[in-house]
């Protein structure tokens, strides 16, 4: 009874999920099973087990010094995520180029993943990486090169897809940061001048909208001023008709006082005829009192 259970036993199989198991007979692979579940196989050693862990790995690439396009030097990081293919020609192909271990793979992943990291940034301008600007920054395109440019190099031989790549860390070397910081400084100045130019701008617009509408109004108020002096004029006029016609050596004489007004002030010492006009109001009698005083 021991030895039929421990036959049995002998001859059934696990497979767990997230895992596949390749049956070798006699060392060559026979079946690729990627279900959960139990299965049969002839005991060992007629029949062997391989089980390749189908979970996601991650790796680093560890700090890379690469170059640019335009000549500058970045000390870059990135990160892969990758895990083994389940296409049963791909499963294959990991147990013959690795034999199983994915330490192996890794660093075979890990070696790619540095040299694909300076091919792909020396297509890039440093201020594609780099910039205050973020629509400037074409890191993810970067990253989606690297990722393509990994898979196309370990698909085949190594039965491996890489999930995702991505820039985990980037960082510059002195000579290039002392070129960051002048470039941002130049960025920052260029950009404090337009918005000052553009200050500028607004303000003399603001003032030239001030002027044009102090023009108006003082050009505005002339006109009403002159328009109030025409009608005062006019009805100064009527007055001094109707004085006249009503009174006109009264109206001679008040003519006269308004022209000494004007012309004489408070200090003025004048020697003058008094038997001329306007003068001869100081010395003359309008003709209606004349004739009452010769009454």
């Amino acid at each position: 009874m021991a030895v039929c259970v421990a036959v049995l036993a002998a001859c059934l199989t696990i497979v767990h999920r997230g895992e596949a198991v390749i049956i070798t007979r006699l060392g060559d692979p026979v079946r690729v099973i990627t279900e959960p579940g139990v299965m049969f196989k002839m005991p060992a050693p007629i029949e062997a087990v391989n089980r390749i862990d189908l979970r996601l790995h991650s790796l680093s690439s560890g700090l890379q010094d690469v170059g640019t396009k335009d000549g500058l030097r970045v000390l870059m990081q990135a990160y892969v995520v990758w895990r083994v293919s389940d296409a049963p020609e791909q499963l294959h192909q990991f147990l013959r180029a690795v034999r199983n271990d994915p330490d192996t793979a890794a660093a075979q992943l890990r070696s790619f993943t540095a040299s694909t990291l300076g091919i792909a940034a020396s297509r890039f301008d440093f201020a594609s990486l780099v910039n205050t600007d973020p629509r400037l920054i074409r890191l993810a395109e970067l990253e989606t090169m690297l990722r393509d440019q990994l898979q196309a190099q370990v698909a085949g031989s190594y039965g491996v897809v890489v999930q995702q790549v991505g820039i985990e860390r980037l960082t510059l070397p002195t000579e290039a940061l002392t070129a960051t910081v002048s470039r941002m400084r130049a960025e920052r100045q260029t950009v404090a001048q337009q918005r000052i130019a553009e200050g500028t701008r607004i303000a003399s617009e603001i003032r030239s909208g001030a002027d044009r509408d102090a023009r108006i109004t003082i050009a505005n108020a002339k006109i009403e001023a002159a328009d109030i002096d025409a009608k005062a004029r006019i009805e100064a006029a009527d007055i001094y008709g109707a004085s006249y016609r009503a009174n006109p050596d009264l109206y001679k004489l008040l003519r006269s006082l308004d022209t000494l007004d004007q012309v004489v002030s408070d200090k003025t010492r004048l020697i003058l005829r008094t038997d001329s006009a306007p003068f001869r109001a100081f010395v003359e009698k309008p003709a209606e009192l004349k004739s009452s005083a010769e009454r």
